[in-house]
């Protein structure tokens, strides 16, 4: 496996709450600086969410490897990470499947008009820091780059992927200008309607490849 391989998970990250707060920025009264306040704060959080998957697992897997004394034991140990990998994606397919059909804008985003970039870090933080699909994906992107020994730098496409798919929206705005007013509403539907479709498709996939990992 490469780092490549986990960018896919970057869809479940951001499909959601947290990419109709990302379409209902770029229309607020500062529609630059707060989709990039909003984009600061889901930066942060993700960059630490998968550095402590990252560390839990290295740490974890750098006593067992210490208390090795043959290569059956190295090995036994890289299966078990895969395994829990496995268990955190299958709980991650359980909460996207329960929560599909929480669609819609919640009430308190269409305050959203009057925020700041301050408010708009603070918002994405929390988004992210306090949803449960979220918190097992960088769980999951982090255990699985530390056990195939990849450095931690390995993780920043991952995080610079989550950005750029919220970033849309904003990139939209600056490129098409008023045009985009319209376009933005019809994507925010289709992304509540079918999110957890594709969310869900992206984690099979990444399981059948940790499959993979466990079968060679």
């Amino acid at each position: 496996m490469n780092f490549l391989t986990v960018l896919p998970l970057a869809v479940v990250m951001v499909a959601g709450t947290q990419f109709v707060a990302a379409v209902l920025l770029p229309s607020a009264d500062r529609p630059r600086a707060a989709p990039l306040g909003y984009l600061g704060g889901v930066g942060a959080v993700v960059t630490v969410g998968v550095t402590v998957g990252w560390l839990v697992t290295r740490v974890v897997r750098g006593f067992a490897d210490r208390a090795a004394t043959d290569v059956g034991h190295l090995e036994r140990t890289a299966r078990r990470i895969d395994w829990a990998v496995l268990a955190l994606l299958a709980v991650l397919a359980v909460v996207v499947y329960l929560r599909r059909r929480q669609t819609g804008t919640p009430r308190w985003l269409t305050t959203l008009q009057h925020a700041g970039p301050g408010r708009a870090a603070r918002l994405g933080a929390f988004l992210v820091a306090t949803s449960p699909s979220d918190d097992l994906t960088m769980a999951a992107v982090g255990a699985s780059v530390a056990r195939h020994d990849l450095s931690w730098w390995h993780l920043l496409p991952f995080v610079g992927l989550t950005l750029g798919l919220l970033a849309l929206p904003l990139l939209a705005l600056l490129l098409a200008g008023r045009r985009a007013a319209p376009l933005l509403p019809r994507i925010r539907q289709w992304s509540d309607r079918n999110a957890w479709v594709i969310s869900e498709v992206v984690i099979v996939f990444y399981v059948l490849v940790t499959v993979l990992d466990l079968l060679r």
